[in-house]
């Protein structure tokens, strides 16, 4: 039962609360917090009832580190915000240009779209590619390692889809409600929990298909989306099949970067000179 209903009771709460924000016209800046710890406890809490694997659980010492990248991650993020509110003051329209019921999907569509080809662009693009690899390095994948970021690659792929949303002219309401759900998302396709969506999958990503892209066969580790995964369709970058697991995920060459607990080492690397050119496909 916890497996058929983890993904649509999450989607509930999104819905949940994205009307209630709207309609009691509470402040997204304090809802989209409470929001994410929500999330965050719902899905730690399936990691344990219903667990893909129970040695991808993180230890003590890895939850410490994974806390300390999730708030770097978490300042990368408002980061990104400052600059997109001060960007669209100046560059942004000032009212609205579609329907509400029009810019939710399309606001959905655009975003996403704007995420792939950022996430995509992280793996082939050398100096990006230094930055995201940080995301890559933990050798299991689960909702609390789902925040190892360098902060500066929260802070471009964040930017880029924020302000391309809000200089399109979507309003900050459409903006919030498609937060909050690509928000969610993230942190299921990363949960350690033995979900299945079925046909869904090609449509949404969900945990089996994401897995693939921390794949370290480099053949299978596509799927950039972590929301629509129509795109990794449309982009050719779809992989997966009903029973296709990865045998292990991290990165090929795990001496590219430094390990998580090297938290210096980790900020730095970016700006120091590689020892090899392994990327992700």
């Amino acid at each position: 039962m916890a497996r058929r209903l983890a993904h649509p009771l999450l989607l509930l709460g999104v819905l949940c609360t994205a009307v209630a924000t709207l309609h009691f016209r509470w402040g997204p800046d304090r809802v989209s917090p409470l929001f994410l710890i929500a999330v965050l406890v719902y899905l730690a809490v399936l990691e344990r009832v219903i667990p893909y694997r129970t040695d991808w659980h993180p230890s003590r010492r890895e939850l410490g580190w994974y806390s300390v990248y999730f708030a770097l991650s978490m300042v990368g993020g408002a980061l990104a915000q400052g600059l997109v509110a001060t960007l669209v003051q100046v560059l942004g329209p000032a009212h609205p240009a579609l329907p509400f019921a029009v810019e939710i999907p399309l606001a959905l569509l655009v975003g996403s779209l704007g995420d792939y080809l950022v996430h995509r662009w992280s793996h082939r693009n050398r100096w990006l590619w230094r930055l995201h690899g940080v995301h890559h390095v933990p050798d299991k994948v689960n909702v609390a390692n789902n925040g190892v970021n360098h902060f500066l690659d929260v802070f471009v792929a964040q930017s880029v889809v924020q302000l391309s949303l809000a200089l399109i002219g979507f309003s900050a309401d459409s903006v919030f409600v498609v937060g909050i759900f690509v928000l969610a998302q993230g942190y299921f396709v990363h949960a350690n929990i033995e979900v299945r969506i079925g046909p869904l999958g090609h449509v949404l990503a969900g945990p089996e298909l994401h897995r693939l892209h921390h794949s370290t066969d480099l053949a299978e580790a596509g799927h950039y989306a972590s929301d629509l995964s129509l795109w990794d369709h449309v982009f050719g970058s779809f992989t997966w099949r009903p029973g296709r697991v990865p045998k292990a995920v991290g990165l090929t060459d795990p001496a590219a970067f430094p390990a998580t607990g090297e938290l210096g080492a980790t900020l730095l690397h970016p700006w120091r000179r590689a020892k090899t050119t392994e990327q992700s496909v």
